[in-house]
């Protein structure tokens, strides 16, 4: 199946503008930075743009050429994401398990902390962003403690931003520190890079408004 990774990465900020999922303006972060764009996957919230959504993922997967035997959603959102993403998967032809975590083990039923697939092989972690790399912490150990071996983290946008907050400037992002971390690719649907480079070939003079903020922001906090 041949994928461009260029063209699914514009058409996911186009999806996500038009979803209000992606904002320009001024946004406080959890750092106490003044961003000037906010994403919130969480607004992706009908079936239609949750189905879009899978695409998305889908695709930036297969385009990476990442071997893998199943995908693993960790609670709460990438519960979500891993399941649509696995059903965009079997629509290209390729049926893949899934699995996910509920934050607190269950003692009947079931049981244990792990829901779907038995957890094997190789694992794609799904999320929606990296921000302090705690969630693919937890899943790495929860996949390393069921026998199987994480084998990438895939999310929908890498902000390509150092850490620490509004003063102090880490070395490095969250991204990097996770891959270097655990050894693990990090595939984006998107990125700082690209959204910069939509804006510049937007024909949306608003959106083009936004570009000397965007680079601002990059040129002060960005790797």
């Amino acid at each position: 199946m041949s994928v461009n990774p260029e063209k699914n990465q514009s058409d996911f900020i186009q999806f996500a503008l038009e979803a209000k999922v992606l904002s320009f303006g001024e946004f406080k972060t959890k750092a106490g930075r003044l961003s000037p764009y906010f994403f919130n996957a969480g607004l992706f919230n009908d079936g239609a743009q949750l189905g879009k959504l899978g695409e998305f993922y889908a695709q930036a997967l297969l385009g990476s050429n990442i071997d893998f035997d199943m995908l693993f959603g960790p609670a709460y959102k990438g519960i979500t994401l891993a399941a649509s993403t696995a059903i965009a998967l079997a629509r290209s032809g390729r049926n893949t398990p899934f699995a996910y975590n509920r934050k607190e083990a269950k003692d009947h039923g079931e049981g244990g902390t792990l829901i779907g697939a038995p957890v094997r092989g190789r694992v794609v972690i799904i999320d929606d962003v990296i921000s302090a790399g705690t969630s693919v912490r937890e899943s790495v150990d929860l996949i390393v403690r069921a026998g199987a071996k994480p084998c990438a983290v895939l999310i929908a946008l890498d902000r390509m931003e150092k850490s620490g907050d509004a003063l102090k400037v880490g070395q490095y992002s969250a991204v990097q520190s996770v891959g270097q971390e655990f050894g693990l690719p990090v595939i984006a649907i998107a990125n700082l890079e690209g959204l910069m480079h939509y804006l510049q070939q937007s024909h949306d003079q608003q959106l083009q408004t936004f570009l000397p903020a965007v680079q601002d922001y990059r040129n002060r906090y960005g790797i």
